[in-house]
């Protein structure tokens, strides 16, 4: 592989990996199709390396979202049971997919997330101070309000249902799952939405680990592409964990419809064969 094109490719992982953790989903949701369509990589190489990526990107961030109590720790494990069960039998079933397929699936999640980024931003964040958070509620300082936010969990078994889903559509499309998880924890279980990012961003990690062992020994994790992926990721999540409180989180969920919507049309014309320059 050129340098050149190694350098593109970490920093096309480094912008990722900024906006990808800013608002939870990972970064895996632009990866897959930057490298299929700008750099022509197969996808299921691809997939490969945006769940290695999806690594970096929540080992980065989780540590400092822990630090500043962003992260509901007992939810994230909740969740996670059921996406990471749905993320084992994701891999296993994207092998058996064409790549027109794998293409087609990924425009449908691309929009399915843009509208949800859209709905949350029109809609607002209405919050409720409870005087109990309950058993899976927690409590944080929003440094854009100046005070601490309580707040608590409803619909939960709404929840382990979705994050199932997310599982694996994440297994499947290597995509971390954040795109379904914080739209779902923010929309139907009252999760602030800078506490639903950093919980979203723990929990990616693991799903993705679950994952990623099928892709690697079935051979669709190539180490020149998966490897300046991930680092350029790394830093750009780095980065962005220490933004993400200082940052209007309704322009970036705006800025990211945007750019799904149009990466989802690109990704429907490759399902129907038509080639993407």
């Amino acid at each position: 592989m050129a340098w050149s094109l190694t350098m593109e490719i970490l920093i096309m992982g480094f912008l990722t990996g900024i906006l990808g953790a800013m608002v939870g989903i990972g970064g895996g949701v632009l990866l897959v199709p930057f490298l299929t369509l700008v750099f022509h990589v197969p996808i299921h190489t691809a997939i490969g390396a945006s769940i290695v990526a999806v690594i970096a990107t929540s080992s980065t961030s989780a540590s400092t979202y822990l630090e500043s109590r962003l992260t509901n720790l007992r939810l994230g494990m909740t969740l996670e049971t059921a996406t990471a069960t749905g993320g084992i039998l994701g891999g296993l079933t994207a092998a058996l997919l064409s790549r027109q397929v794998l293409s087609g699936i990924f425009a449908v999640a691309l929009v399915g997330t843009a509208y949800s980024m859209l709905k949350k931003v029109k809609g607002g964040q209405p919050r409720e101070e409870v005087e109990d958070t309950g058993r899976l509620g927690s409590t944080f300082y929003d440094a854009n309000l100046k005070r601490e936010v309580r707040y608590n969990v409803k619909r939960l078994p709404l929840g382990l249902f979705i994050s199932f889903i997310a599982g694996n559509i994440s297994g499947l499309l290597g995509i971390g799952g954040g795109v379904i998880k914080v739209p779902m924890m923010v929309l139907g279980m009252g999760v602030p939405m800078r506490a639903a990012a950093a919980t979203s961003n723990f929990m990616i990690g693991v799903t993705a680990v679950a994952s990623a062992y099928i892709y690697y020994t079935r051979g669709f994790v190539d180490p020149l592409i998966a490897a300046p992926t991930a680092i350029g990721v790394f830093l750009g999540a780095m980065l962005s964990s220490r933004l993400a409180g200082r940052v209007n989180s309704n322009f970036l969920a705006k800025l990211l419809a945007v750019v799904l919507i149009f990466l989802a049309v690109q990704m429907a014309l490759s399902a129907a064969g038509i080639q993407v320059r």
